[in-house]
């Protein structure tokens, strides 16, 4: 990062030279001849900085979208997208009764305004095909009354394909299982697809908003969830999910950033138990997983709801040596409940002795 201070994880800065992937989101312009086109900026590999004004990437007139309004159909959004169009919403809420399937390479979708989309069967509202440079961003996902399996699905589960040079991406993508809608869904994000860029998410299991919440009302396992191999996570907010909050099941994954809140509504821990002790860590690399880094991330508990419930440790993941976490840190919001450790019964708890919601950091582990 250009201009940002020395890593030094005792002032809390974690700093990278470079990021491994990014692309940035596509963006919509107006060009001489008052035309909307949109732009999107291309694949760039251990870079630093910004490209603006001269970013490489491809122009794409609005005539090859499907531009969608609030009251479309899932029907007749599918039919534009097999038309082999991309898909640019407009602001409002779109209630679906199937997802949206994107079966095209470098398909884009986005929006302006942050569209929100609705599942109203118990569906998905958006599913990818294994192909490559499917682009998704700014939208909103609100979980539907009826439990979806999965809100957004990204790949085929189960399948392996090399999209290193034209990864799919999911960016600025904002989940709620509970806001104005008492929403339940099993997976809010399923990443199936290998490389895949996931650069902000907020994946939220709501404690507030217009409608009722509670520990059996908004139910919701597990934020985001990754199958794909050498996915890379960049922002990665995942908030007050049930189980896992993030269930990292694919080779060679990376997160820059994560952060999370535990669930504040946790009954007791009888109702919280995962099959390695107390409390489910916000975080979990699978066992079978041999590779996998993390740099800053941090993990908050206030399980307002019972004061003494405790969680073994905010992350979870094998012993091998191939994988590795940077800046680590736990806090306990007003010192209400308990993180036993930071990884693995590694670190120590929070409440710290010095209370006053003192935060707990480990610089590395492995």
């Amino acid at each position: 990062m250009q201009g940002a201070p020395a890593n030094d994880f005792s002032k809390s800065w974690t700093t990278l030279s470079t990021t491994p992937v990014t692309r940035e989101k596509p963006y919509l312009y107006v060009d001489s001849s008052n035309k909307y086109h949109v732009f999107v900026p291309s694949l760039r590999t251990n870079s630093a900085g910004v490209t603006w004004p001269n970013t490489p990437g491809t122009d794409i007139p609005m005539r090859n979208f499907y531009v969608a309004h609030a009251g479309d159909s899932a029907a007749t959004i599918n039919s534009a997208l097999s038309q082999g169009l991309n898909l640019f919403f407009t602001p409002g809420t779109y209630q679906l009764n199937a997802a949206l399937n994107v079966t095209r390479p470098d398909t884009v979708v986005t929006g302006i305004g942050f569209p929100t989309l609705v599942p109203t069967a118990g569906n998905a509202v958006l599913t990818t095909s294994d192909v490559s440079g499917v682009n998704v961003s700014n939208l909103v996902v609100d979980a539907g009354t009826q439990n979806s399996a999965q809100l957004v699905r990204l790949g085929t589960g189960g399948t392996h394909v090399d999209h290193a040079s034209d990864p799919q991406s999911i960016q600025d993508v904002f989940f709620r299982v509970g806001s104005s809608i008492q929403g339940k869904a099993s997976t809010t994000l399923q990443v199936n697809a290998d490389d895949t860029l996931v650069d902000h998410i907020w994946a939220w299991r709501a404690d507030h908003g217009g409608a009722a919440t509670g520990w059996n009302v908004n139910t919701g396992a597990t934020g985001v969830e990754v199958n794909g191999d050498d996915v890379l996570a960049t922002g990665l907010f995942v908030e007050h999910y049930q189980k896992y909050e993030v269930l990292w099941n694919g080779n060679r994954g990376r997160t820059i950033f994560f952060q999370n809140e535990m669930p504040y509504d946790v009954p007791d821990n009888a109702s919280w138990q995962s099959p390695t002790g107390a409390g489910y860590a916000a975080y979990k690399v699978a066992s079978g997983v041999t590779n996998h880094e993390i740099w800053g991330g941090g993990v908050y508990c206030f399980f307002n709801t019972n004061p003494s419930v405790h969680a073994d440790r905010a992350f979870e993941t094998p012993t091998a040596s191939g994988i590795r976490a940077h800046s680590l840190v736990t806090v306990s919001l007003g010192d209400t409940g308990t993180i036993s450790s930071v990884i693995n019964g590694v670190g120590g708890a929070v409440p710290t002795p010095a209370g006053n919601t003192a935060p707990n950091r480990l610089g590395s582990y492995n």
